[in-house]
């Protein structure tokens, strides 16, 4: 049995995207990066809304034949930490929310029409791997649904003041800390696990 995971990049204020529609602010350094890599690996099938999944599907195109141990002088995009996360993304099974996606543009994804949460706690309860849900839209109909098993958090030192939030409105849920971690760049890791809804 798998765990449904929240893992998001926010600001201090608690915001994925300001209000001008950038993330720019969010971009991991390698050391985040290396972090989140690890964190993914246990992840058998993303679940994503349209417009994350977007933005999720360039690591499709990313070529892998470079090891990821490999030390090498390589250049932007093509670093091995990227390298490293683009290996574990394509080798990952992909849901996508929308009702206008015509069909998917990577391998081993498929479009659902609608979220239910039946189908998706028998996707988690059925999983080899963990689950991992992202997008805040979609996260918050998880959320309300007491889906979401655990919660990764990455705090960027930079306040945004406004835009869409990590976490929705109108919903408690009560968190054990389990984890915390800081980076030389500021960035603080917090990883909590759901324990009721309020």
């Amino acid at each position: 049995m798998g765990r449904l995971i929240y893992s998001v990049i926010t600001s201090l204020d608690g915001y994925v995207v300001d209000a001008d529609g950038r993330f720019d602010w969010a971009v991991p350094d390698e050391e985040v990066h290396a972090f989140v890599n690890d964190l993914e690996r246990t992840i058998g099938t993303y679940l994503y809304g349209r417009r994350l999944y977007e933005v999720m599907a360039a690591w499709e195109a990313m070529p892998t034949d470079t090891r990821p141990t490999d030390t090498r002088p390589t250049d932007g995009d093509r670093r091995p930490v990227m390298l490293d996360y683009a290996r574990i993304w394509q080798a990952a099974d992909k849901v996508v929310y929308s009702t206008t996606l015509d069909g998917a543009s990577t391998s081993r994804t498929r479009i659902e029409r609608r979220f239910d949460p039946d189908v998706v706690r028998r996707l988690v309860a059925s999983a080899d791997g963990d689950v991992s849900i992202g997008g805040p839209t979609l996260a918050g109909h998880a959320i309300r649904a007491g889906l979401v098993d655990d919660f990764h958090l990455f705090l960027t030192p930079v306040v945004v003041g406004g835009g869409v939030r990590a976490l929705p409105d109108g919903v408690r849920v009560r968190l054990e800390l389990l984890g915390e971690r800081r980076f030389a760049s500021g960035v603080v890791h917090l990883h909590h696990r759901a324990t009721s809804t309020l």
